[in-house]
């Protein structure tokens, strides 16, 4: 895993004031346009969640769809979209949170999940982890239980992963 690590830290772009200035954005589409680096990502990912018994494994939008699904895929699980509001066609459950200007709100369908399925969320980055426990909340909504939560990076000096609680936490990259 640690050739994994190093070739996506490699992969990972920093961008000066965006989306503000001030705030050094780190980019993953360099990341996701490599296929030894994507593969070494999504592989990194699965196995840390391996022997869990996930049933399904929830991506964050939008940036979170392009890493979830193929853990899901690597760990035969199925996949469920968690979408801004508004953006899912049948029934849902909602949870809205706070962000450091204002607020924003994530929704599920109904039956993504189902009682006693084990769901692993997984993102792109963990920063102050206001959207990786709202769509653990939404998982416990469902009836089901998040079991792990997975992401490229973790911004790890937003504290995010408090946020959490006790539940497992991967991050191939982690910035301090």
């Amino acid at each position: 895993m640690d050739n994994a690590v190093a070739m996506i830290k490699d992969l990972v772009r920093d961008v000066p004031d965006f989306p503000k200035l001030g705030v050094t954005f780190k980019d993953i589409t360099p990341l996701l346009a490599d296929a030894q680096g994507l593969s070494a990502c999504v592989d990194a990912l699965a196995e840390q969640f391996e022997d869990l018994g996930v049933d399904k494994v929830l991506g964050v939008e939008a940036r979170g769809f392009i890493i979830a699904a193929p853990v899901a895929y690597r760990l035969g699980a199925g996949f469920v979209p968690v979408r801004k509001k508004g953006k899912l066609p049948a029934a849902v459950y909602s949870d809205t949170y706070q962000l450091e200007y204002g607020s924003d709100t994530l929704e599920v369908h109904r039956d993504a999940l189902g009682p006693g399925e084990r769901a692993l969320v997984v993102d792109d980055v963990l920063a102050t982890g206001g959207t990786a426990a709202a769509t653990c909340r939404l998982v416990g909504r469902l009836g089901a239980s998040p079991v792990g939560f997975g992401c490229v990076l973790e911004l790890g000096f937003l504290g995010g992963r408090a946020k959490l609680g006790s539940l497992p936490v991967a991050a191939l990259v982690s910035y301090e």
